[in-house]
């Protein structure tokens, strides 16, 4: 049996309204590549942890009632945002320092019963941000 909800420590963001997870050791980026992401008109919906629920065949991210709202900014702290109650994720980060090159095609986890794809991203890199939106973008074309 599979379980219908699970919490995951991930960071998770709203491009376009389509929900992106990232996940990564601690220290790793996931809070500062969510900063990143936000500052390119991305909205926040939670940091560090996640609720995701299956919702039909779809998985629906949100942020614990502690955490909603607030993002770690290192060297600043605790710092309040706007933020999105819930998004339908379509796509996972995770945060690796030396990915492969060039990925024959994404990997996929199981959350919550549902498969969602896997990108490996560094996540410190200047262009991060950019690459989740294109890998966001891509993955939305190929279905």
């Amino acid at each position: 049996m599979t379980a219908e909800s699970e919490t995951l420590h991930a960071c998770c963001v709203a491009i376009g309204g389509r929900g992106v997870l990232i996940e990564g050791n601690s220290g790793a980026g996931k809070s500062d590549l969510t900063l990143r992401l936000i500052d390119r008109g991305a909205e926040l919906v939670s940091d560090d942890y996640t609720l995701l629920t299956r919702a039909d065949a779809g998985l629906v991210g949100c942020a614990p009632d502690r955490i909603a709202g607030r993002i770690e900014v290192r060297g600043i702290g605790i710092v309040s945002l706007p933020f999105r109650h819930e998004v339908a994720v379509q796509m996972m980060v995770r945060i690796e320092p030396n990915p492969d090159r060039l990925p024959e095609r994404p990997e996929q986890r199981r959350i919550a019963g549902v498969d969602v794809p896997v990108v490996a991203l560094p996540a410190l890199e200047p262009s991060a941000p950019i690459k989740v939106e294109l890998a966001l973008r891509m993955l939305a074309e190929a279905v």
